[in-house]
């Protein structure tokens, strides 16, 4: 086992992650069972303020549109690099992401002094060319951008990210609950398509020289991350303890984690919990990371049911495209304010 810092300090095994790590059925909160919603948020609450990190079972999303995203997300990035290069990322982070091009420089979590050893594809919603946000160049609220030679490939990956957006809209309720707000409580935060980014990843064994990752340890800037992964581990969440846990595949499921949207409203009490990627081995790892936000144009406030005379609100409210600016300058080299701009927000 090579020496890295997801090694120095980590636990293992099927017990260490059943302890840290809860299973979270949705099946009953979907079914409209009697009582679910309550137990749902109870359960998600518990979750998000213990590790920030859980698994979900009876999601909804066939596995055949999961496996079909994937074997797409395998024949994007057999491309050859010319091809790949003509999507190149714009300046809403939506496109193709060549490797080593991106750092985790927004985060407090590890000091980044290399980039990212990933390549990846952003979409968001397929809004078409005569779209008024399209027209008018709304900052956030574009089309995608999608291979000519890859027949099936632009239905396949917007069959996930709306199976996808679905998913994290029905969420919502229970999230709300567990926030100590009405279950429609967060529905106009996320109203007139709110900010949705699917990232199809690709990781080539990391090179591990000094201080290298995958993904360097960070946290997510979106409210709610749903990740599907391969066989081929990588992953590592460092658990409040300072630990390192490598989280399993476990069959049916999603891993979801907080974003720091979802930590900023709750005052902090929900955790977005620090985490990232070493490819050890021989193989390649796949991996479709999903970020469920609020429409870019709706203010980030901290709720009032998390504030209290002893736990004032630790956050100004804040315009959530402002939030998203900041944090893509800080990280992407491609962007034009890319250490131009303050950094005034890291978690």
């Amino acid at each position: 086992m090579k020496e890295h810092l997801f090694n120095r300090n980590a636990l293992d095994g099927p017990a260490a992650t059943e302890a840290q790590i809860p299973i979270i059925d949705l099946g009953p909160y979907f079914r409209s069972e009697s009582g679910a919603l309550g137990q749902l948020a109870d359960e998600l609450k518990d979750a998000c303020t213990r590790v920030g990190f859980f698994y979900i079972k009876n999601h909804g999303v066939p596995d055949e549109i999961i496996e079909n995203a994937f074997a797409q997300n395998r024949r994007f990035h057999a491309e050859p690099i010319e091809n790949k290069r003509k999507l190149k990322l714009d300046q809403f982070n939506v496109g193709f992401l060549e490797i080593n091009t991106s750092t985790q420089a927004h985060s407090t979590v590890h000091k980044a002094t290399k980039p990212n050893q990933n390549e990846s594809f952003f979409v968001s919603h397929d809004r078409p060319a005569d779209h008024p946000d399209r027209i008018n160049q709304i900052a956030y609220r574009g089309g995608n951008y999608w291979p000519g030679n890859l027949p099936g490939f632009r239905e396949g990956v917007m069959s996930y990210f709306h199976a996808l957006n679905d998913l994290g809209q029905r969420m919502l309720a229970p999230i709300a609950v567990a926030l100590g707000v009405l279950p429609d409580g967060l529905d106009a935060l996320f109203s007139d398509e709110n900010h949705a980014v699917l990232r199809l990843l690709h990781y080539p064994p990391t090179k591990l020289e000094d201080n290298d990752f995958g993904a360097g340890p960070h946290t997510d800037n979106s409210f709610l991350t749903i990740l599907a992964r391969m066989e081929v581990p990588g992953l590592a969440i460092k658990l409040p303890s300072g630990e390192w846990l490598k989280p399993p595949l476990i069959e049916g499921t999603f891993l979801v984690n907080i974003g720091n949207m979802m930590r900023r409203m709750s005052n902090d009490k929900f955790l977005s919990t620090p985490h990232g990627v070493i490819v050890e081995g021989d193989e390649d790892r796949y991996s479709m990371a999903y970020f469920h936000s609020p429409n870019p144009y709706r203010m980030i406030k901290v709720l009032e049911s998390c504030v209290s005379t002893d736990a004032p609100a630790k956050y100004e409210p804040a315009l959530y495209a402002d939030l998203i600016a900041e944090f893509f300058a800080a990280n992407y080299a491609h962007q034009k304010m890319h250490g131009k701009m303050a950094i005034e927000n890291r978690y």
